[in-house]
């Protein structure tokens, strides 16, 4: 049976379960020099939040793509700054963004080394005046997601991670170094998507877990609260992109989690040949 859950693993797969094991509990010149490109595109990642919400604040005429998702100049701009940007800080290494890709733009990643941006998940959050939109940049290595920083605009939550560390600041404090947290002895607390999912199967899919509290947040937050130990469980049982969970995934694993699909496979990214489109999939803290 083939497929990403299926035996035999696509290649893809199988190299990323060998990488991330090869990097597996080690806090190597590798991860500090991830560390660093993070720091770096910290500044990135709020001034492409600051052309976010001059829009968000002012309202922005919305466009719907191909696909029918909507898009603004917001996301074109914050896209445009983030591209400039990892040109000057990494010029050899490809950016797949969400609205280059959408213009048809998809540059050779088969080396497995690239960033995966979106410059503003949870677009639909935005256009309706809620405040859980994001900025998203990813650096993969052999397909796998190394390094994420997630911006939240709105609350000025920004977080970041790689190999063993992940990190938040509020609002241009001192960063916190997360963790995730064991499950509560009461229960686990499970964060579903605000404005996406089927409720009753959701709840079915949770029937088997002693669940305590529900939390609803939109955009890539869900991963951020669980790697700072707010929230244990994530099933995400609906489409999603890439560009939607590289950051995430990459400061959850920094912060102990994991993101794997329902049937316990790694997300395969660098899927050019499937639109980037992920599988169903779960975040969790082990």
């Amino acid at each position: 049976k083939g497929g990403p859950c299926g035996r035999p693993f696509l290649m893809r797969a199988f190299l990323s379960r060998v990488y991330a094991l090869s990097q597996k509990g080690k806090d190597t010149a590798m991860t500090r020099n991830l560390m660093e490109l993070a720091e770096k595109l910290l500044p990135v990642a709020r001034a492409a939040g600051e052309i976010e919400l001059k829009y968000y604040r002012e309202g922005a005429e919305v466009i719907d793509k191909a696909d029918g998702s909507p898009v603004t100049l917001a996301d074109q701009e914050a896209e445009k700054l983030i591209a400039a940007a990892l040109r000057e800080l990494a010029p050899d290494i490809p950016m797949v963004g969400e609205e280059s890709v959408a213009d048809g733009n998809i540059p050779d990643i088969s080396g497995g080394r690239f960033f995966l941006v979106d410059p503003l998940d949870g677009t639909k959050e935005f256009i309706t005046g809620g405040g859980d939109f994001t900025v998203n940049i990813a650096l993969l290595e052999n397909f796998v997601p190394v390094m994420g920083v997630i911006y939240a605009p709105v609350s000025g939550l920004l977080y970041y991670g790689a190999g063993t560390q992940a990190f938040v600041s509020d609002n241009g404090k001192p960063a916190k170094q997360m963790r995730v947290r064991p499950a509560p002895a009461e229960g686990i607390t499970v964060v579903a998507s605000k404005r996406h999912g089927d409720p009753e199967r959701l709840s079915d899919f949770l029937k088997d877990k002693k669940v305590a509290h529900m939390l609803n947040r939109s955009s890539s937050l869900k991963f951020c609260v669980i790697a700072a130990g707010e929230a244990d469980f994530y099933p995400r049982l609906g489409p999603t992109s890439e560009w939607d969970t590289a950051a995430g995934d990459a400061i959850l694993r920094a912060a102990g989690g994991q993101v794997t699909q329902l049937c316990g496979a790694p997300l395969e990214y660098g899927k050019a040949d499937k639109r980037f489109l992920n599988p169903e999939f779960v975040a969790f803290a082990p």
